[in-house]
């Protein structure tokens, strides 16, 4: 039987881009908090760079090639590999949870992309913990809320379920591109926001983020990066008990405040 202290967490972290595996700050938070966690049997990730209806699934096999879905940086970042396990129990068993009137697609060929191989890569580096990745079939925080809620049992068979996006993600609005760059006020307004409501376990203010939240839509002229929250917040226990924010600050002026519900 599995008790509360036994069931994997659920995360919502900022994945950055590339150059995240070169800033040792954020890379040494993700990794000292993934040292942290129970060691899972398997991770799903919801990426924000994954928009996809009906709810599609990665390439299960071992040694899943990667997605460079990024360009204008090196070009060593578009060699690197992550040469997970095969995830296919996992592809099963996410397919059953499915409603019939929701049918899962299977890609046969889809790899990780980077809103998921790059916190991987930092968190466990080993590349020993088989990695599904799952699309964000809907902007619709309540129906994501429910997706969360479908995926919750994984937690108690060992499974790491992962949102990762980035808490503001105002591209175009940036006039640096330092990691150290000043945040600009829709960034930090944003994010206070955030912090606030999350803290206070504030669903139904969380999801009215495009008319309640300061700094829109410069914090998300498009909003992939900031539902895959609700994904993790329908996989809590309790999705109204406030979880923990263990990383926050930014990075070129964007939040990486992250969240770990129970």
């Amino acid at each position: 039987m599995t008790t509360p202290s036994d069931r994997m967490p659920a995360l919502y972290i900022g994945h950055g881009a590339p150059p995240l595996l070169d800033d040792p700050l954020w890379s040494g938070q993700l990794a000292a908090w993934a040292q942290d966690l129970p060691r899972p049997k398997a991770i799903l990730v919801v990426s924000a760079h994954w928009e996809s209806a009906p709810v599609m699934l990665s390439a299960s096999a071992a040694a899943t090639p990667l997605v460079y879905d990024f360009g204008g940086f090196a070009q060593r970042y578009y060699e690197m590999t992550y040469e997970s396990p095969d995830a296919s129990a996992l592809a099963a068993r996410v397919a059953a949870m499915m409603p019939d009137t929701e049918p899962v697609h299977e890609h046969p060929s889809r790899g990780l992309d980077h809103g998921a191989w790059v916190p991987m890569k930092i968190m466990y580096p080993a590349a020993d913990i088989p990695v599904l990745q799952l699309s964000l079939p809907t902007d619709d925080p309540y129906r994501l809320l429910e997706l969360g809620r479908r995926l919750r049992p994984l937690r108690d068979e060992g499974v790491l379920l992962v949102g990762s996006g980035f808490l503001t993600h105002g591209l175009p609005f940036l006039r640096e591109f330092r990691i150290d760059a000043a945040a600009p006020g829709w960034s930090t307004d944003f994010d206070a926001w955030a912090a606030d409501a999350l803290a206070r376990g504030d669903i139904e203010e969380l999801a009215s983020y495009r008319t309640k939240a300061p700094g829109m839509p410069y914090a998300h002229p498009t909003v992939e990066h900031y539902i895959p929250l609700f994904v993790t917040l329908g996989a809590a226990s309790d999705p109204e008990t406030p979880g923990d924010q263990l990383i926050d600050g930014y990075w070129m002026g964007l939040s990486k405040r992250s969240l770990q519900v129970a």
